[in-house]
């Protein structure tokens, strides 16, 4: 295990050299946070108390939003096209060689990642918000860690998505179709636009059990301490069980695939 927490490490520092891209990120997260704020506050001005979040409470849903945005790879896992481009040149033969689990050593690249992009790019956005509106912040001390404890199970649940999308470079020519796909689904899915409370009917329902309510829907509701007791349980094992059925998955595409690597000598 000291081998991929030192890789957990080296991706955190690998990010933490992109100081423009981060400062860049930032800012971006940041406009984009007070373009969204301005529309849920006139969305709920008409329509007070939807989706069962009162105005400070969407709002903090918002900022929220954007401070997982990167963390949790809601637009992108941040090393998918790394190893799409590997499996495309045939590198990953290199890697299959490695004396290391080809999945837990980008598991590792990725939680280090996202530790980065929680501290670099989540931190000032959300503070922004707090300071230019009137967020619902949690009340007891002890959410902070439920949350946070929330936000790794969702970075689980992002791997292990983004994962199975770069392994079907295996399968596909070009994986940008199924980057675009994973993309789309995140943002809509996530909660990123809209939360999915909100969504009507079978809609909402069924977006809520997908795994990519995981990302932020969840995260926020125990943010906003809508989690607690029993119900924060029932998060943290809904989370918990994608981030399995996922990873297995994953496990099994992998083994598939790497069946179809030919090395020249071997």
């Amino acid at each position: 295990m000291r081998l991929y927490a030192a890789v957990a490490a080296g991706g955190f520092r690998r990010y933490a050299t992109y100081r423009m891209a981060t400062a860049a990120g930032v800012f971006t997260n940041t406009v984009f946070g007070f373009i969204l704020a301005y529309t849920y506050m006139a969305l709920w001005d008409e329509r007070p108390g939807l989706g069962g979040y009162d105005m400070a409470e969407a709002l903090a849903f918002v900022w929220v939003g954007q401070a997982l945005l990167a963390t949790c790879g809601l637009m992108g896992g941040g090393f998918e096209d790394e190893l799409m481009e590997r499996i495309k040149t045939g590198d990953i033969a290199v890697d299959l060689y490695r004396p290391a689990d080809l999945q837990l050593w980008w598991l590792s690249v990725s939680l280090g990642r996202s530790g980065f992009q929680l501290l670099g790019r989540g931190v000032v956005p959300m503070a922004v918000g707090a300071l230019a509106f009137d967020l619902a912040l949690p009340e007891h001390p002890l959410t902070w860690l439920a949350f946070l404890v929330s936000v790794a199970l969702g970075v689980v649940v992002s791997f292990a998505v983004w994962f199975l999308v770069a392994l079907s470079a295996f399968w596909l020519m070009d994986g940008a179709g199924a980057v675009q796909v994973a993309w789309l689904s995140g943002t809509f899915f996530s909660g990123m636009l809209l939360p999915l409370t909100v969504f009507p009917g079978a809609l909402g329902e069924v977006a809520r059990l997908l795994p990519w309510a995981s990302l932020l829907q969840v995260p926020a509701d125990v943010f906003l301490e809508k989690r607690t007791g029993w119900d924060l349980m029932e998060a943290y094992a809904f989370q918990a069980g994608w981030a399995v059925v996922l990873l297995l998955a994953g496990r099994a595409v992998q083994a598939a695939a790497t069946r179809r690597v030919v090395v020249q000598g071997g």
